[in-house]
């Protein structure tokens, strides 16, 4: 059952080497089905066993070849779930969880941050006019002058600087 769900996680990883995948899919089926014969001899004849073990382990060797040149990670957490028979998409449904809600705390705090930086803008306002309206031309200029490098770094000429004061 192990070894079924982690083909189908191999299956759907995008690989760029599809030969060394491909060869890897096919061992483990390979293993798959000389396992399904072990058992299938082991509760019929004792006579088929020891080719059939041979066979396995030959398979599992090919296998452990196999593996030095793919490097896989798979988190242990998803070992896990696999191991108490849940389905490991639900470790993936669950890091996508955690990234959203981090994703919408920190938009909380980027958005507090801008609110900020207005009210403290608005309070100088009142106090220091003057002052404002020279950050507020220095802003404007600096900005122009990133608006115009970037124009030319990107070959496309598609930039679109939004301008916050």
């Amino acid at each position: 059952m192990v070894l079924q769900l982690c083909l189908r996680m191999i299956q759907r990883r995008a690989w760029t080497k599809s030969s060394t995948l491909l060869t890897i899919i096919n061992s483990i089926d390979k293993s798959l089905v000389v396992l399904h014969q072990l058992h299938l001899s082991l509760s019929s004849s004792q006579l088929h066993l020891l080719p059939r073990l041979n066979s396995l382990v030959s398979e599992l060797n090919s296998m452990s070849n196999l593996s030095e040149k793919c490097n896989i990670q798979i988190p242990v957490e998803v070992l896990s779930l696999i191991d108490d028979g849940k389905n490991p998409d639900e470790f993936t449904r669950d890091v996508l969880n955690s990234c959203i809600s981090r994703n919408q705390v920190t938009k909380g705090k980027t958005d507090a941050f801008k609110e900020l930086g207005k009210h403290i803008l608005e309070e100088l306002e009142e106090t220091f006019p003057d002052e404002v309206d020279k950050y507020r031309e220095i802003r404007a200029t600096s900005a122009a002058a990133e608006a115009k490098r970037l124009q030319s770094v990107l070959t496309n000429g598609d930039a679109k600087v939004k301008s916050e004061l």
